[in-house]
Order: structure tokens, then sequence, then C-alpha cells
């Protein structure tokens, strides 16, 4: 017991959600309070109508350490929500679900408040007592609740979009991830395609200030709320999508390519202009983006999908540029390390 309480006050103390997903998975795979078989938490992912789950963190008694899915894996390779029926009477029913008579898979349905279910599925080779059961449940509130602390710190109020402050560090993860890929040696991670990169994309409603003007501030929420909306049913559901505030989002995404990006962005650029929007009717967006480099930053990166975005809506709006492009053009000139002085929290 005296073990448990410490590793959940180690766990309590992470901020990094990855690190969490791992951490919660050791402590329940490795406690001496009670013998699992494997332990492996596990997340819903993609469109309601199709959706397929994606493992945060696994473990066996053969592991020193928890292995999980790549978040950038093709949703369609992941085993489909429907092909479990136990794991889908979990969720639905919000309750613990016991199946099998040796070996014994005892799922825990997991209430983290957002639009995405998780699961904790446990197999071992006796029943699990009810008081482990309880133990295991109040563990798992604990982590609950702090999944929603940190969503609290992290999200836009008003869109739940990941806010501003957070993009440095997720920038900063998928820059070194980019340069270094994971093991592909190592059973049960999935790996990405060889050529894939990170891109950085940034949306600009244009002519937003008529909408405020027109039709008041209340209505201009709407927009906004109704745009990450669109964001979070077009763009993929490891892209991850920010608000910086005003009438500017920004998407960090994992393509195979420049092509592969734009077509990203041309879709939800067409999404956009084919919706109607309440009282408002059809606004449109314009769109900058670049890749991330070796060694980039925050602000370099951001800077050049800017300066992108700005070309955009000084030409026209309603329109999608590529940095990378428009240097090659000659309509945009290459910028220096110490050019770059945009600020982020």
């Amino acid at each position: 017991m005296k073990k448990l309480l410490r590793d959940l006050s180690y766990l309590s103390g992470l901020r990094d959600r990855q690190a969490i997903d791992m951490m919660l998975v050791k402590l329940v795979a490795q406690s001496a309070l009670w013998h699992f078989s494997s332990v492996r938490l596990l997340r819903a992912v993609g469109p309601l109508d199709n959706q397929h789950w994606l493992t945060l963190g696994y473990m066996d008694s053969a592991l020193a350490e928890p292995l999980r899915d790549q978040f950038w894996f093709d949703v369609n390779a992941l085993p489909k929500l429907a092909d479990f029926v136990n794991r889908e009477a979990a969720v639905v029913t919000e309750a613990i679900v016991r199946v099998g008579q040796g070996p014994y898979t005892t799922i825990f349905p997991i209430d983290t408040q957002a639009t995405v279910c998780s699961l904790l599925e446990v197999q071992s080779n006796e029943p699990v007592e009810a008081d482990t059961e309880v133990l295991i449940d109040s563990v798992l509130h604990l982590y609950e609740n702090l999944q929603s602390l940190l969503d609290y710190g992290e999200r836009d109020t008003l869109t739940e979009l990941l806010n501003r402050k957070t993009f440095d560090g997720a920038f900063l993860r998928a820059a070194q991830v980019q340069q270094h890929e994971p093991d592909s040696s190592q059973p049960d991670r999935r790996q990405p395609q060889a050529q894939a990169s990170y891109w950085l994309a940034v949306i600009d409603i244009d002519h937003f200030k008529r909408v405020n003007d027109n039709y008041g501030h209340l209505i201009g929420d709407e927009v906004l709320l109704l745009l990450a909306r669109q964001m979070q049913a077009s763009f993929r559901y490891h892209d991850q999508l920010y608000r910086f505030g005003g009438e500017e989002f920004v998407v960090l995404m994992r393509c195979a390519d420049l092509d592969d990006a734009a077509a990203a962005l041309v879709r939800f650029r067409l999404q956009i202009e084919n919706h109607l929007f309440p009282q408002v009717g059809n606004i449109t967006v314009s769109i900058g983006f670049a890749p991330l480099r070796d060694n980039d930053t925050p602000s370099g990166a951001f800077d050049r999908a800017d300066k992108a975005v700005y070309y955009a809506k000084s030409h026209g709006r309603n329109q999608i540029c590529s940095f990378t492009g428009l240097v090659a053009s000659g309509e945009l000139q290459e910028t220096t390390d110490g050019a770059e002085d945009v600020d982020f929290f």
C-alpha cells in the first residue's frame, strides 16, 4: 500500500499527458496488491461512425516499461471499436464489465468529461476481487481528475481547443519526434511513414471584424465556436488544434509531404467556404503553412506560416499559401534565425 501511495503521489505531480498515461499503466501493472497478467489503457479515436481503439499504454510481465501506439498512426489500421463488444459495453453502460472464466478480463470505463471515451482493460488468471475493483476505480478517479485539471489549464475556454501557452511544449516534442523516430524493433509499437514530417498552419478568419461590428460579439463568439467544431471534424484525431486568440487558429499536423499537407488544408478551407453560419451566412478563411525544420523553434516556424497567411490575406483572401512555395517563386524572402521575434508564453 505504501508503494501505491508513493506512485499515486508521483502520478499527481506529472503534467505531460503521455507520461501520465504510461505511469498509470505501470502503476496498475506492477502493484503488489494484485496480480494482473496485462494492463492496457485505451482510447476511442476517429469519427463517431468509424471509431477505432488506440492503445495509450500496454504492459505485461515481460516488459520493463509500457508500450503505446503512436498518435499519428493511420486510424483505419487500428482495431475497430465495434469489433470489441465487451469494451463497447463498458462505454455504453459506463460500468465495469467482467468477462471470462480464466483468463479473466475486467474492463473499467474512464470518465474524463471529454468527447472521447477511454478504458482500462486488465487481464488476470483469477477473478478480480470486489475490494480490488474499488481500489482501481479510485485510482482511475484520480486519473480522471488530473486529466480535467490539465484540460482546464490547457484549453481555450470558448472553443475547447488547445490554448496558446501549451504550444511551445507540443512543438518541441514534435520536433524531437521528427528528428528521432521511435525504435521500430519494439513490438506493438506502430510506426509512421518513413518520410512523414510535421507542418504548422496558421488559419485566420477573413473580415472577422465585420462579423463583430455587424452582428455583435455574441454572434462573433458563436462563429469562433462553430469554426473550431469544423476544425475538429475536418482534421485527423492526432492533429493538434489551437486557438491563439481572436480569430487566429493554429494546426500542428503530421503529413507525408507538402501535397499531403496542402490537401488537408484545402479540404478544410472548402468546408468552411460551403458552411452556412447562423445569421452570418458564409465566411472564408486564409491559411498559411510551413514545414518544421531541423533545430526549428516555435517562433521560427510560426513566423514562416504567419508570413504566408499574411500574403494570402493581402492577395485576395480565401486561399492557402505555402511559405516554401512563396519563397521558391520569389514572392517572399527566406528569414534568418535572428529575424524571428514572435513572442510565446
